[in-house]
């Protein structure tokens, strides 16, 4: 009986049957960026032809984070007062975590919180539509924030075409 326990005990950890769940929740996720508020310096890289172009442009110095409409939504201001000012607006749709990109380009993909893909340090959101996508043209398709010790690695992938097409990345230190 004993070997038949251990066995048993063996089996579901190998399987994972036997291990807790702890998948993240759109509520923890939202928890997380809303201790983002405040300002953050940013330094933009960009991979990819066309956004190694667009890294020039960026916008760079200063991202903005605030939490507004009564804590229901964090409102991040990349570039806020420059030329290529955009507005990401983050917040919860029922058990989910959407994320909408107001962009320069004049376009507004939408994302999700991808739950399994993502852990409490890194939040994975896929695209899922938007408004003024162009069937031709360059849009934010997904990003991926790694967040930890007073710093932020946001990640920022546009497709063109159909195809991914390159990577901005904004590296981010909270302001003192």
């Amino acid at each position: 009986m004993k070997r038949a326990t251990v066995i048993l005990g063996i089996l579901l950890l190998t399987t994972g049957l036997g291990t807790a769940s702890a998948e993240l929740t759109a509520a923890d996720a939202f928890t997380t960026l809303k201790g983002m508020a405040g300002t953050w310096h940013a330094t933009p890289e960009g991979t990819g032809e066309e956004a190694a172009a667009e890294a020039e442009t960026a916008p760079k110095g200063t991202f903005e984070f605030e939490v507004s409409a009564a804590g229901t939504v964090v409102m991040e201001t990349m570039g806020p007062g420059t030329e290529h000012e955009m507005i990401n607006m983050y917040y919860q749709d029922g058990d989910d975590l959407v994320l909408t990109h107001y962009c320069a380009g004049g376009n507004q993909p939408t994302m999700r919180l991808d739950r399994e893909a993502s852990t409490a340090e890194r939040l994975i959101f896929d695209f899922t539509g938007g408004t003024n996508i162009p069937e031709d043209g360059h849009y934010i398709h997904d990003i991926e924030l790694g967040i930890g010790d007073g710093k932020v690695e946001s990640i920022w992938n546009s497709w063109s075409i159909g195809e991914p097409s390159g990577a901005m990345t904004f590296h981010l230190a909270r302001s003192e």
